[in-house]
């Protein structure tokens, strides 16, 4: 799980702790993942994880890519990974069955709302460490994905909504009290 930007559009608030009414982001993204195996959380060692384990991307706050890659080198015994950033509050276990059902013979699949929302995918983890520079700092995500062969899962409205700013997080708040 991806918990480590520095919410530059949001003030630098730190998205992981953002309220959504009865939950924070960071909560919520931990329910979605409940039971699926070993959780990490790629950011800062005091973000309130109840325990699990959370690794730091290198440089610190190197951007998305570099965040993907720490997570993925802390599970080396995992084959599938999947990779969702705190910020996309509208993503369920559902979404996650449906990712994992359209990997096949893929490197991943990712969610698809007329665009590839590479932070909400599942991954094979040695096809993306494969691709991975030594020095990730800045890079893309689509660069670092660029060569992989990705599923792309349709959104259901709503699930690929993400918190960038505070219009975004008034309209997820909005979008969860409608159920």
């Amino acid at each position: 799980m991806l918990a480590g930007g520095t919410g530059r559009r949001l003030d630098h608030t730190d998205k992981a702790e953002l309220d959504l009414g009865d939950e924070t982001l960071l909560d919520r993204a931990l329910r979605t993942v409940a039971g699926i195996g070993s959780v990490v959380v790629v950011g800062p060692d005091a973000l309130p994880t109840g325990g699990l384990r959370t690794v730091r991307e290198e440089p610190a706050y190197g951007g998305p890519a570099a965040g993907m890659i720490a997570g993925l080198r802390a599970v080396p015994e995992a084959e599938t990974v999947l990779v969702l950033a705190v910020d996309m509050p509208g993503v369920a276990p559902a979404t996650v069955e449906r990712l994992v059902g359209a990997l096949d013979e893929h490197d991943g699949a990712v969610l698809h709302d007329g665009r590839r929302q590479p932070l909400c995918g599942v991954y094979r983890r040695t096809a993306v460490l494969a691709t991975a520079p030594a020095d990730a700092s800045g890079l893309a995500v689509r660069d670092l994905l660029a060569g992989l062969r990705l599923a792309e899962v349709d959104a259901l409205p709503g699930e690929a909504l993400d918190v960038d700013t505070w219009a975004d997080l008034d309209d997820a708040r909005a979008r969860l009290q409608e159920g």
